[in-house]
């Protein structure tokens, strides 16, 4: 049975009972993260805390925790579900509390509910042989998508809308624009170059997203944030989505269309190797830095 935290607690998950009273029960008051774990190692961690701390900020919810005591939390638990080989992901969530329903933010002083949970995880290497297909959704979500809340009922649509047409995603696109996927973010390949949708208040500012960007640059790669409109779908050469459990999962169809030949671009196999060297090289080094100290 695996440990989870809650509150103060590591406990076997099924003795962690929340409130009836629960903030994100009732309204999805709250924030969370996925972070990947390497070889016991939690990837990218400082990008995941900045966009934390950025959410929590944003809405007004102290969670009684720093950042780095957070992080502490999150490596015990990997220790405590022996998750030290192999890989997998740590999932947080920060809400308001538990406190009688109001619309309004409850009395000060109501602590904060913090809850994480570890699970093993593998990378799904099989099907990025080959490649996934897309549907296109509209994208209906609040104009606060930069923000990682809990509040995924639109997602939740989305993803069963794809799941519906036997698809591996759905691609949200607004006014003629493709944004993101429902758990992803999109890129495409236009003339030899990468583009995605800029950061802005309408897409998740993704921890892969933007080590991705970064790779590809280091590689000489074109790369810009520069919206894909609907009528550019036809054009695209290649296509993926990124993620911290789908890293670079190329789309071979849309709609049930192809994209360029039907087949992984070579761009895309170009960056997911580069993403999948940095994850080995991070817990290499890692795990170096902890055999010195």
């Amino acid at each position: 049975m695996s440990i989870v935290y809650l509150n103060g607690q590591f406990l076997p998950r099924a003795e962690a009972k929340l409130s009836v009273d629960e903030r994100g029960f009732f309204f999805g008051d709250g924030v969370y993260e996925v972070t990947r774990v390497v070889r016991g190692r939690l990837f990218e961690w400082e990008r995941h805390a900045r966009r934390l701390a950025r959410g929590l900020r944003e809405l007004r919810i102290e969670p009684g925790l720093d950042i780095d005591a957070i992080r502490s939390l999150q490596e015990r638990l990997v220790r405590e579900n022996e998750m030290l080989e192999g890989q997998g992901t740590v999932y947080l969530q920060i809400t308001r509390g538990a406190a009688p329903r109001t619309h309004h933010f409850p009395p000060a002083g109501t602590p904060a509910t913090v809850f994480l949970s570890a699970s093993p995880f593998t990378p799904p290497n099989e099907i990025r042989g080959r490649g996934v297909a897309v549907v296109t959704y509209p994208d209906y979500r609040w104009s606060r998508c930069d923000l990682k809340t809990v509040n995924l009922l639109p997602a939740v649509m989305a993803k069963q809308f794809a799941s519906d047409h036997d698809a591996f995603e759905s691609i949200f696109v607004r006014e003629a624009v493709v944004t993101e996927g429902s758990h992803t973010n999109f890129f495409g390949v236009i003339g030899g170059e990468v583009r995605t949708y800029p950061n802005s208040n309408y897409v998740l500012p993704g921890v892969t997203r933007d080590v991705v960007i970064e790779l590809a640059r280091e590689l000489g790669i074109p790369a810009s944030e520069t919206p894909i409109y609907r009528h550019e779908i036809a054009q695209l050469e290649e296509a993926f989505l990124t993620g911290t459990t789908t890293d670079v999962m190329p789309v071979v169809a849309i709609d049930g269309k192809p994209v360029g030949n039907g087949r992984p671009g070579a761009i895309t196999m170009r960056l997911y190797e580069a993403l999948a060297g940095r994850i080995v090289a991070a817990a290499s080094a890692s795990t170096a830095a902890a055999g010195v100290a």
